[in-house]
């Protein structure tokens, strides 16, 4: 059997896009990186810490006193969840009313309907 994956809140997700980025980094690393773009107090960012641990998605390596995070699981298979997740909630978990929404949005620029296209026809050839 697959285990599922966490579900991460939102503000999780600021904390493992950086540790996806780098790491393992330390509790004071991520707290200074933070600290500069959210109004976030440095007990909270350890809270955080702390549930995305208890939820397996952080591990952490212990170097004296100090504490080593790191990501448990991959960004793209939280983004392929957070996606299903979506499509589910939003869309019944159907594709095409979901694709229309965004095509009728007219924000895709034609290079990213180029590449839509380019995956439409892989997935048409497969």
């Amino acid at each position: 059997m697959t285990q599922s994956l966490p579900k991460i809140a939102d503000s999780e997700w600021r904390i493992m896009k950086l540790l996806w980025k780098k790491s393992p980094q330390t509790a004071a690393e991520i707290i200074d990186k933070l600290e500069s773009d959210v109004d976030w107090t440095p007990k909270t960012i350890k809270t955080l810490l702390n549930r995305l641990t208890g939820k397996g998605a952080l591990g952490f390596d212990k170097d004296g006193r100090t504490y080593l995070y790191f990501p448990k699981i991959s960004e793209a298979e939280c983004k392929r969840e957070e996606t299903k997740t979506f499509v589910n909630r939003v869309f019944d978990g159907a594709l095409k009313p979901m694709l229309a929404a965004f095509l009728e949005d007219g924000k895709l620029t034609p290079e990213e309907l180029d590449e839509l296209r380019k995956i439409l026809e892989q997935e048409k050839g497969d």
